[in-house]
């Protein structure tokens, strides 16, 4: 029976992907040396120690000095099966609310937290990388592990990027719980999950392509009505002429003529444009030129 703490996390190998220090000895700096304190992710597979994340390591260790392997602690009795939870949460803006997601994940229980603010459109999500780097490890240690999100489109809105994210998970074993929304509830993507979040995956595609039509269709009718679409025009006839003359006679690049302008009106009164508004602008008045030019 072992009583020494360190000695009952060092039972069970460190699942730090720096460290790899194996079963019966501490956990190691990058460097190589013995680390002052066991890494928070040990003690996630010690139940009777994941509350104590205070244990450092022992003098007998030798803090700081050479690693070397030392015996092999053996459990008295193999640890019971255990999970390990992994919250996941996301806001696309600033302006959004994250915290109602957080307490959410905390009710259930999650061991660990990963949070961030970030579009979907955003291929690279640096927070959902890592929740499922830290998915793998776990697993990798014969441990169940279950990632949680609060509902479904927290983790993406296309159907081809939901499916990569369960692609992923069944892959690494590893299951998927949504706390909220029409999905509600533990779902394996190795087993008949597979087939339902596929399903859910395609009507969120579809719902996203039903609102990008009707908004489409609302700006042409807005525009066949002869109203304005977008932002405040920043543009004039004077800032026109400018930029033709910085384009035709001086060959000026589009950031360079943009540096050269000013808008005159509205809330970026005294800014300068954007080369992309510049560009429109410029674009626009060449179109107009060569519809009004006769055909030969």
């Amino acid at each position: 029976m072992i009583t020494d703490p360190h000695k009952l996390v060092e039972a069970h190998p460190c699942p730090m992907s720096t460290c790899t220090a194996p079963a019966g000895s501490p956990c190691r700096t990058t460097s190589g040396k013995v680390a002052l304190k066991y890494h928070t992710a040990r003690f996630q597979l010690v139940p009777a120690l994941r509350s104590e994340l205070h244990v450092a390591t022992p003098a007998v260790r030798h803090p700081s000095s050479t690693w070397q392997a030392l015996p092999v602690q053996k459990l008295a009795a193999p640890a019971a099966p255990m999970e390990i939870r992994l919250g996941y949460a996301r806001v696309s803006t600033r302006t959004q609310e994250i915290q109602s997601q957080v307490d959410a994940l905390e009710a259930s229980q999650v061991h660990r937290l990963f949070q961030e603010q970030i579009s979907t459109r955003v291929r690279e999500r640096p927070e959902m990388k890592a929740a499922l780097t830290a998915a793998r490890e776990y697993r990798s240690l014969g441990v169940k592990v279950t990632l949680v999100v609060h509902e479904m489109k927290r983790l993406g809105r296309g159907a081809l990027e939901l499916l990569k994210v369960a692609e992923e998970l069944r892959d690494a074993e590893i299951e998927l719980e949504f706390l909220t929304g029409p999905l509600a509830g533990k779902h394996d993507p190795a087993g008949h999950g597979a087939a339902l979040f596929a399903f859910f995956a395609a009507m969120a595609e579809s719902e996203r392509d039903y609102i990008r039509d009707k908004t489409l269709e609302g700006q042409e009718a807005a525009r066949s009505k002869g109203k304005a679409i977008g932002g405040t025009k920043v543009s004039d006839e004077d800032m026109l002429a400018t930029a033709l003359r910085l384009r035709d006679e001086e060959h000026l690049s589009l950031r360079e003529i943009a540096s050269r302008l000013v808008i005159r009106t509205g809330k970026k009164r005294g800014q300068h444009p954007a080369p992309a508004t510049v560009m429109r602008m410029l674009r626009e008045h060449d179109e107009q030129k060569a519809a009004m030019e006769p055909a030969c």
